[in-house]
């Protein structure tokens, strides 16, 4: 009775939020596309009349070189920089903090965010914290705790996965208590995607498996909702029909410059699908699982999808049906539940065509209590998903992505 009453809040709660999305201040970023359109960045910001910003990014890219040709262009046109290089992988506290210092030593007016979904996340909490300087991250956890405007964002992502570039997201690691937890909210979505695929020529092949991974888990999340418009509906199949098409390629050629460009895309357009139409268990899950065990978000959700979309059941069976018309393997004479294990098969074989494994063995049953109450907090009532879950169901759902 309990589980049943929660479920029709939960409901009414969510009929809520999609009654009221087009009245919420959404926008989309000024969009930068082609090869070597990150070279037009400087003279933006010379048209932009700001003379100091900060490059949020991490070491490894740095050690790539693949800031090199911004930051000499930066200086050329007489523009001030600090680079940020310290962020992890899932971005703390402490870096948003760091940098945050850095932001304000160098007097800097903008912030460019490049690299993948950590520095998109870290300068995106360090924006929040210029325009809220007495509000601590912690107390921005959840949706619209921001509210005011940020400084101008450039995001410049260097991974096809997890369309940071577009979202209102911005996913914070606490050290202490390896919680991981999203702030949402409009002031954070960027005002300029900057997407040159020459920036992702370089990536290995396991992290283009894990972020197109992620992105197809966006796409997927968002179509099979309930609180879907025309325009997250049409995103989400553009964006499926794109990672489809040019992932494998991407991953077996990674100097396969077309196949770069189309899954930078997809990614774009499944941030534009499930901003607005939000994720699911998938992402909750995720997110617990990378704050306990240091697991990728990409990697985790593809891991994490194919179980979670079969625990679903007949809930998801027509949505997923729909997407496996959409791709070409539902064939006429099966039923949509067979097509939806049709689907969810495709995902498995995707993931072991990349060589992701099926299951997460770091899990461990006595985190099993915080992790099922944590991914609850984040799931329970924002997700419009296709079935609510509850603390059993999560449990059953944990042990069967460690492969128990």
């Amino acid at each position: 009775m309990k589980n049943l009453l929660l479920s029709s809040y939960y409901r009414i709660y969510q009929t809520g939020f999609k009654l009221a999305m087009p009245l919420l201040p959404w926008r989309k970023p000024v969009l930068l596309e082609g090869p070597g359109c990150v070279k037009k960045v400087p003279s933006l910001l010379e048209e932009l009349k700001i003379k100091n910003v900060l490059i949020v990014t991490d070491s490894t890219l740095m050690k790539l070189g693949l800031l090199d040709n911004l930051i000499r262009t930066l200086g050329v046109n007489g523009c001030k920089y600090a680079v940020f290089d310290k962020t992890v992988p899932d971005p703390t506290i402490e870096n948003v903090e760091e940098a945050l210092k850095l932001y304000h030593q160098y007097d800097c007016k903008a912030i460019i965010a490049f690299g993948g979904g950590s520095p998109m996340d870290c300068a995106k909490a360090v924006g929040a914290r210029v325009s809220r300087p007495n509000k601590p991250i912690s107390k921005m956890k959840g949706v619209l705790k921001v509210i005011f405007k940020i400084p101008t964002l450039i995001a410049i992502p260097t991974t096809a996965g997890t369309g940071s570039e577009i979202t209102l997201t911005a996913v914070i690691s606490n050290s202490d208590t390896h919680e991981k937890y999203p702030i949402n909210d409009f002031s954070l979505i960027p005002n300029y995607a900057v997407l040159d695929p020459e920036l992702t020529l370089k990536l290995p092949p396991h992290i283009t498996a894990a972020t197109g991974m992620d992105a197809m888990t966006h796409a997927v999340e968002a179509y099979i909702g309930r609180s879907n418009t025309k325009e997250t509906k049409k995103a989400a199949l553009d964006a499926i029909s794109l990672i489809h098409q040019n992932l494998l390629q991407a991953y077996n050629n990674p100097s396969d410059i077309k196949a770069r460009a189309a899954m930078l895309k997809g990614s774009y357009l499944a941030g534009v699908a499930f901003t607005r139409a939000y994720v699911g268990y998938v992402h909750a899950i995720a997110h617990t699982i990378g704050g306990f065990y240091g697991i990728p978000h990409g990697l985790a959700n593809a891991v994490i999808m194919p179980h979670v979309l079969e625990f679903y059941g007949s809930a998801a069976s027509n949505r997923l049906a729909e997407l496996a018309n959409h791709i070409g393997i539902g064939k006429e004479s099966k039923t949509n539940s067979q097509k939806a294990q049709a689907f969810i098969q495709y995902l498995r074989d995707l993931n072991k065509k990349m060589t992701i494994q099926s299951h997460i063995e770091e899990i461990q049953k006595s985190d099993l209590p915080e992790m099922i109450s944590r991914a609850l907090a984040e799931a329970n009532p924002l997700y419009p998903v296709p079935r609510i879950l509850f603390r059993e169901d999560l449990e059953k759902l944990y042990m069967k992505i460690k492969g128990k």
